[in-house]
């Protein structure tokens, strides 16, 4: 008789080993989603759309981000990858890989999650990018090292199928989470400050600009003008709403007397320039821009320094690290679906925010010490 071992069955090892750092909570699948939810997308939204600055400072960041081509080592690959990313169909409008980008940071930075998907033709082929709403997925962390995109159906959320064609992202996300964190987090509170300021003062001016004025007849001691005050008092009304019709001009008489003042006249109104500023200068901080660029003249000298311009530059190829996976995950598969092999960089525009004749100057200064250098180790060799 053969006998088999008990102990004799192979365990298969695991693909990835675990992560030992994290707690393996059994319900991570459905705590641990990302986005935020609909009432903070909504927020954010609003913020755009109230705050004009908020707004301009994410476009200004999308500009400024610039565009890109691959590079490869055949030239003939290069031209067809770059020409199919020019022409690409971007959801049901747009066109070219840029108008993808462009949409795909700009929900990055507003809601601190993006997600974008490729889209195959019937041939096989890339036929179109597509910018998904975050209201109609979620990103569930269901193992420390495993991100799964959910689709929300009727009352469920279902995984996609082709997780593989899903390009997802976040903005500095908290250790352990996939949900990342708005550019506009924590503006809420100042840009509430910011639109209070402004509706009182859209309500000072509703109010005295739209002069209005108060009509007082003062009786003499006579008893005549006692016993019909009332009366004189209805004439001086009826002459006054007579002079101020719009359709008429017409003069207003009256006799005895009668004081006409401008109601708030001896008020006045608050100066809003230092608390407008103050909150201001909190969200240009948040969102990294230089307020001169934002139409905000806050300095005698309308330029930007060269630390402004360098910290600038530092945050905008920040963004496009985040951005360089997205697009290498599209050329690759581009690349795969034509039998090439995927091997490309991505070459972005240099970022040029200091005025070019300054770096001009700054290069011919650095070439002539260059040379005078070199001039003196020549004469202490010749010595």
């Amino acid at each position: 008789m053969n006998w088999r071992k008990k102990g004799g069955r192979k365990t298969e090892k695991p693909e990835v080993l675990a992560v030992q750092t994290a707690w393996e909570d059994p319900f991570a699948r459905f705590t641990s989603c990302a986005p935020a939810g609909i009432g903070e997308r909504r927020l954010y939204t609003a913020l755009r759309e109230n705050i004009p600055i908020i707004d301009a400072a994410i476009d200004k960041i999308l500009r400024l981000v610039g565009s890109f081509v691959i590079v490869c080592a055949d030239e003939n690959k290069s031209y067809q990858i770059n020409q199919f990313l020019q022409n690409v169909k971007v959801n049901a409008l747009e066109c070219g890989v840029q108008s993808f980008l462009n949409a795909y940071l700009s929900q990055l930075l507003t809601y601190g999650n993006a997600v974008g998907e490729i889209v195959l033709a019937a041939s096989g082929e890339i036929g179109a990018l597509y910018n998904a709403s975050l209201d109609d997925v979620e990103l569930c962390e269901c193992a420390p090292l495993c991100l799964t995109v959910f689709r929300r159906e009727a009352g469920q959320s279902v995984p996609v199928r082709y997780p593989e064609l899903v390009a997802a992202s976040a903005l500095n996300p908290p250790p352990g989470s996939a949900k990342g964190v708005s550019l506009l987090h924590g503006l809420p509170f100042v840009s509430g400050i910011l639109m209070q300021i402004y509706r009182t003062i859209g309500t000072n001016w509703e109010r005295l600009g739209d002069v209005r004025f108060a009509v007082t007849y003062k009786p003499s001691n006579d008893a005549s003008d006692r016993a019909f005050a009332k009366d004189r008092a209805k004439q001086i009304a009826q002459e006054w709403s007579r002079a101020m019709r719009k359709d008429c001009v017409s003069d207003f008489i009256a006799v005895g007397d009668v004081s006409i003042k401008a109601i708030g006249a001896d008020n006045q109104i608050l100066d809003s320039n230092v608390p407008v500023r103050q909150m201001l200068e909190e969200i240009v901080a948040k969102m990294g821009i230089p307020p001169f660029l934002l139409g905000l003249s806050w300095s005698s000298t309308e330029r930007m320094s060269s630390q402004q311009a360098d910290i600038l530059t530092s945050e905008l190829e920040a963004y496009r690290r985040l951005l360089n996976p997205v697009i290498e995950k599209i050329c690759k598969l581009w690349m795969q679906l034509h039998g090439m092999e995927p091997k490309f960089t991505i070459e972005w525009d240099t970022i040029t925010l200091q005025d070019a004749v300054d770096l001009a100057n700054a290069r011919l200064m650095n070439a002539q010490a260059a040379q005078i250098e070199e001039g003196l180790k020549e004469k202490e060799v010749a010595i």
